[in-house]
């Protein structure tokens, strides 16, 4: 049982109603204060929790974990205990601070200790992340690039309906929210000249979720459909930055490359796929019908309410885009089913990227490329200002969150600079 997910839970600590952290949420980060040592977290309101210190204090010590659990850089010796420890655990914090438990409450000294205001905690890359795999699930945004760049009547790719694609990305440049991003440069080729090396003019964001995963299986075996889902950690915002000047002219035959390895930004909360439970929904009807290995049953979708805003250097913050998490065509547990198909294995702290999650509307296309439709309809911020792609110095924010109208869970935020190239 996760009683953690009870919506009537009332936490003792302060939670205002528009708050991404009600006490039914419970995300997991890594933080540290000033000159201290790093250690893992957990968030209420505008409070951040140190579970390293709750740890050494006894709080946890019928749940089997080590101090070394919680007094580290990231999440991934949690993780090695796999999903029923951890939503024992997270079952165990939303006791302690449920309003009318007095174990931790009657202890001043105690909260003294593990309570932070959450301006004091920098928060870090939660996850040490190994492999790093990017899917392409949208089938609007598929069939939004399929558009553009082919046959508008073929804008699908022959494969796309029936499996989701993927390509593997590079896990050293994946960064968290407030660490800029310099403009990349790369090689850009005009048609009818020859290719020149230069700054890229098409800096896009691509509006995605991502998800963590456990240990998977050994090497040659499969994860299904009915399974995956015990594979999964929980899931986070992520911009995977896009150079589209780049992408198109290196993407032939196998690939984006430098146009995307040289940034991708995560919001340091992971919110676990427990607490996203109630928000679970139908995904869309996918004709023709899949193959076995794809096939699954019940609610495999969460609704998530996602935005995306620009803020220039010297400007107010403006939405640009509205979108849904569920508008995915495939699921999560479709792409890890498909990514183990052929025995390959998933470790620990594995990140999946959804895919640039774009829904049916103009206002909820989720990247410049489609916003601005390749450019030529170019969006006008309040400051009068237009943008066909991302300029120097804009600030692009992702946030993100789930409500049923009784309990709202959020994602917090990532946020991210783009610096000048350099010279």
């Amino acid at each position: 049982m996760i009683s953690a997910n009870n919506p009537d839970l009332v936490s003792w600590i302060h939670v205002s109603e528009d708050s991404d952290f009600p006490i039914q949420n419970i995300p997991f980060g890594v933080g540290f204060l000033e000159q201290d040592d790093p250690f893992v977290t957990t968030r209420i309101g505008d409070k951040v929790i140190n579970l390293a210190a709750l740890n050494d204090k006894g709080y946890f010590k019928e749940l089997g974990f080590q101090s070394s659990d919680f007094n580290c850089s990231s999440l991934n010796a949690l993780m090695k205990y796999g999903k029923l420890p951890l939503r024992n655990l997270r079952n165990r914090i939303s006791s302690l601070f449920t309003n009318g438990n007095m174990e931790l409450q009657g202890h001043e000294e105690d909260c003294m200790d593990v309570l932070y205001s959450a301006d004091r905690v920098q928060l870090l890359l939660p996850v040490n992340i190994g492999d790093y795999t990017d899917f392409y699930s949208s089938k609007e945004h598929a069939t939004n690039v399929g558009t553009m760049f082919r046959d508008p009547a073929n804008a699908l790719l022959p494969n796309w309906l029936w499996l989701p694609v993927g390509y593997h990305g590079r896990s050293s440049s994946i960064i968290t929210s407030e660490v800029p991003v310099v403009r990349p440069k790369g090689q850009t080729k005009v048609e009818g000249e020859n290719p020149t090396f230069e700054a890229s003019a098409r800096v896009d964001f691509e509006l995605e979720m991502g998800f963590y995963t456990f240990d998977g299986k050994p090497l040659g075996e499969r994860i299904s459909t009915t399974e995956a889902e015990d594979f999964i950690f929980g899931l986070s915002l992520f911009n995977d930055w896009s150079a589209r000047d780049i992408q198109q002219w290196e993407y032939v035959p196998l690939g984006p490359f430098l146009a995307k390895n040289f940034a991708s930004s995560i919001s340091p909360w992971i919110v676990t796929l427990d607490a996203l439970q109630p928000y679970a929904v139908d995904t869309p009807v996918q004709e023709p019908a899949v193959l076995s290995y794809l096939k699954f049953e019940g609610k495999k979708s969460y609704d998530i309410n996602l935005e995306v805003f620009i803020q220039p250097k010297e400007g107010a913050e403006d939405r640009v885009c509205l979108s849904n998490f569920k508008y995915m065509y495939w699921n999560m547990a479709q792409q890890l089913a498909h990514h183990t198909v052929n025995g390959c294995n998933i470790r620990c702290g594995d990140l999946m990227g959804s895919g640039t999650i774009s829904g049916p509307t103009p206002d909820s296309y989720g990247s410049m490329l489609e916003l601005a439709w390749k450019g030529t309809k170019p969006l006008t911020l309040s400051d009068g200002s237009q943008r066909r792609f991302i300029q120097d110095n804009d600030t692009v924010i992702m946030k993100g969150h789930c409500t049923n109208g009784k309990v709202r869970i959020g994602f917090g935020e990532v946020r991210t600079q783009l610096l000048p190239a350099i010279d």
